[in-house]
């Protein structure tokens, strides 16, 4: 009787028959990770913060190693005092820059690098700390959370300290020779191109992108004082069926580039900060100079408006 009182009460506690078989959990639940953490210390200021080139690159499936840049849970570390704004949205570095604003008097951050844990602690990403200014009034600006960009213009720039400036489909977006470089653009997903049709990502450095949104989320920065550049757009879907993209830019260095086909990054030879830039959506099959939009937003044109031609036939090619 008491073995029996045993097994009732053990299945009562455990949901189990006691002469149930015995199920062994899968293998591989929990993978151990190699995690370091490191505390930086920052003066005011805007800083850049980015995986030194030949740096281990992410795993395609894990994405390990992988680097976050957090605020410190303490109060010694100031965390009232720190903004930290990432090309994605969750949070990861992932060969991408992190854009670090601390507001006043020094603060901490916490770097945090994970990795698969056969590999040699040396193999851990080298990340390089720039400090754009030493003014963190500079990114003061007002800035929306990344991929909220909820626009009606087709697309939108946000360019150093002008804020948004809206615009369409074969507008040049910026103005040239205002030494405003552009700190990040977006494109709708309301107008004429289906969500998720048109993807873009920035130029960050030589070779080196951010990770490629879908219209609708903004890329880039806005605040931050960290210029994109250049730009490359592609088409999926529908769309690429439909449609062809072509884009050209102007720099604050003077140079200019495109127009360049999609798939390839525009940016100069110099990788100067990108001042304005076109994007031109073209049917496919249509003349080159057709455009696919109707949008007639306002923006500034890379070199001066031709005047309308003279009425009189003697001044009649006069632009």
């Amino acid at each position: 009787m008491a073995a029996a009182a045993n097994a009732v009460q053990n299945e009562a506690e455990t949901g189990k028959r006691p002469d149930a078989p015995a199920v062994s959990a899968p293998a591989g639940r929990v993978t151990e990770l190699k995690v370091s953490a490191h505390l930086m210390t920052l003066e005011p200021g805007v800083y850049c913060v980015f995986p030194a080139p030949g740096s281990r690159q992410p795993d395609v499936a894990t994405g390990l190693p992988g680097v976050r840049i957090t605020r410190c849970p303490g109060v010694i570390g100031r965390p009232e005092s720190v903004s930290i704004s990432t090309f994605r949205d969750d949070g990861w570095l992932d060969n991408t820059a992190a854009l670090v604003r601390v507001s006043d008097n020094q603060a901490q951050v916490l770097v945090t690098i994970y990795q698969d844990a056969g590999l040699a602690a040396e193999s851990a990403p080298r990340l390089q700390v720039m400090r754009l200014t030493a003014d963190p009034g500079a990114a003061a600006a007002p800035a929306a959370p990344n991929g909220a960009a909820t626009m009606e213009p087709e697309i939108a720039a946000h360019i150093q300290t002008q804020g948004d400036t809206p615009g369409g489909f074969g507008d040049w977006i910026g103005k040239r020779g205002s030494g405003a470089w552009i700190e990040g653009f977006a494109l709708s997903d309301k107008g004429v191109i289906a969500p998720g049709d048109i993807e873009y990502q920035g130029v960050l450095g030589k070779g080196w992108q951010s990770p490629w949104v879908v219209n609708g989320k903004f890329c880039g920065s806005r605040g931050m004082a960290l210029p994109l550049l250049g730009i490359n757009l592609r088409l999926r879907g529908e769309a690429a069926k439909q449609y062809k993209l072509r884009y050209s830019a102007t720099f604050i260095d003077g140079s200019t580039a495109g127009p360049t086909d999609e798939g390839t990054p525009c940016e100069a030879p110099s990788l100067a900060p990108l001042e304005t830039f076109q994007i031109e959506l073209l049917k496919r099959g249509a003349d080159t100079g057709t455009r696919a939009s109707t949008g007639k937003m306002a923006a500034a044109k890379p070199a001066p408006a031709r005047a309308a031609p003279a009425k009189s036939s003697s001044r009649a090619g006069r632009r």
